[in-house]
């Protein structure tokens, strides 16, 4: 581990008169320059004990391996000499204690000479730094081949937005985001911002030509919608590989003896032969699965009146992420599941084993719903800035309390499809087979399906 004295040598690339502070509530370092400016940012090490999550968020070409000690070094764009500087308290860090620096070009061990600033120290006066801060946006640059839900974006994220600005990402081209972090910026007010050499600036995930305007990135007003560069419909080498996605709602009635996170270890077990490997409240996931260690998370967030959200992962070998809700509610402890799993083209997705599942979850893991959909796309679940081709339903489960909620007869009477029984015969639970992935009129029965049952 990265122990004080090891952090100040790296510090100390900037030479002796260079400032260092405890921001985040001590979960990072700030190294600022003599007259304020903020410079380079030394998240708190993170011990990484899940196999697989270098590679997966830095690329395969890194061999480092769990278990690691892993140290985000962030540069400002603000000031010239903050890149050179991150990188030598990287390389420093390296030099002493061993490990990988990434990119490893970037690394070294020079003394970096900050320039005089201007007599201001820009920057945004909160505990996190970002590159470019209006009334109206927070903008940082990510220039890396994977952006993941990290601690320090998470953070950021809430603390952006809690004072009313959109977050933008603004990276390059070749960029992907992990699933984690396409959920957090869909479900908040921010935006995935694309250099693109034709087009300047368009968003990630709706493919809109941007410009800035009033302090923010906004959308265009031309006829030309979506940029040339979002149109392509499936990456290089990615073809003939699916995503099966599963979104699973469960209420648990408060008892003392709960324990969460079963109706997710089911869906790993039945669709993979294994559990989770691993769980954390960000990326890169560090800890080892186990249910009982985030029902005691969840449990004292709940005591604060706080949700608990986490990430799970799979083995390397089995590419499978997923994000998990728990909230309290009326009917008791909910948790919102979102799960994919990838397959490349010689691996048939597991459709057959769906309605197993649904019945394991339904009469132990008390499912409320449960909606499986699959689609051509990258079998290691991150999402590029182009278009890809929409998710088709495969197949529909209402849970035994949900399904006698709308009544029986009546949810036995869905037009277009008739359910099967799952569980006991008295209150069953019930599962609606939509398609086989491939015909996209599963939507229309979905949705005719929805206006019958009115319960979701």
């Amino acid at each position: 581990m990265p122990d004080g004295r090891t952090l100040l040598a790296g510090l100390y690339a900037g030479g002796p008169d260079l400032q260092v502070a405890n921001i985040s509530e001590g979960a990072a370092v700030r190294l600022l320059a003599a007259d304020g400016r903020p410079l380079v940012t030394v998240e708190v090490p993170l011990f990484l004990q899940v196999p697989g999550e270098v590679s997966r968020l830095l690329g395969k070409e890194m061999l480092a391996e769990a278990p690691v000690w892993w140290t985000e070094v962030r540069a400002s764009t603000a000031v010239e000499e903050a890149g050179r500087l991150a990188g030598a308290v990287a390389g420093r860090l390296v030099a002493v204690l061993g490990g990988t620096a990434w990119p490893p070009e970037e690394a070294h061990t020079d003394v970096v000479t900050i320039s005089s600033g201007d007599g201001e120290a820009p920057g945004l006066s909160g505990p996190l730094a970002v590159d470019v801060l209006t009334d109206r946006a927070a903008v940082v640059f990510q220039d890396r081949s994977v952006v993941a839900a990290t601690t320090w974006l998470t953070d950021l994220l809430q603390t952006v937005t809690g004072a009313d600005r959109e977050l933008q990402i603004v990276t390059p081209p070749e960029t992907r985001l992990t699933l984690p972090t396409r959920a957090l910026l869909t479900g908040l007010p921010a935006r995935w911002i694309v250099r693109d050499p034709a087009d300047g600036y368009y968003d990630g995930l709706t493919g809109a030509v941007l410009h800035w305007r009033d302090g923010h990135f906004i959308p265009m007003t031309t006829d030309r919608q979506l940029a040339e560069a979002f149109t392509p419909l499936a990456a290089s080498g990615t073809e003939g590989e699916h995503q099966l996605l599963l979104t699973i709602r469960t209420a648990h009635p408060v008892t003392e003896h709960l324990l969460l996170g079963g109706a997710l270890e089911a869906c790993w077990q039945t669709l993979t032969g294994e559990p989770p490997a691993g769980w954390s409240t960000a990326e890169p996931v560090n800890l080892p699965w186990s249910p009982r260690q985030l029902t005691e998370l969840a449990r004292t967030r709940a005591q604060k009146s706080a949700p608990t959200w986490l990430v799970a992962v799979g083995t390397a070998d089995r590419p499978a992420i997923a994000t998990l809700r728990i909230t309290h509610s009326p009917a008791g402890v909910e948790e919102h599941i979102t799960l994919a799993l990838g397959y490349t083209a010689d691996q048939p997705p597991p459709l057959d084993a769906l309605p197993a599942l649904a019945e394991i979850i339904a009469t132990q893991h008390h499912l409320t719903l449960m909606l499986a959909h699959l689609r051509p796309a990258r079998a290691d679940l991150t999402t590029p800035p182009h278009r890809e081709p929409p998710p088709v339903p495969v197949s529909f489960t209402l849970g035994s309390d949900a399904a006698h909620a709308v009544g029986r007869l009546r949810a036995e009477a869905a037009p277009g499809t008739r359910p099967t029984h799952l569980g006991p015969a008295t209150r069953p639970a019930l599962h609606y087979a939509l398609g086989d992935g491939t015909d996209h009129t599963a939507w229309q029965r979905l949705q005719q399906l929805k206006d019958h049952l009115n319960a979701l």
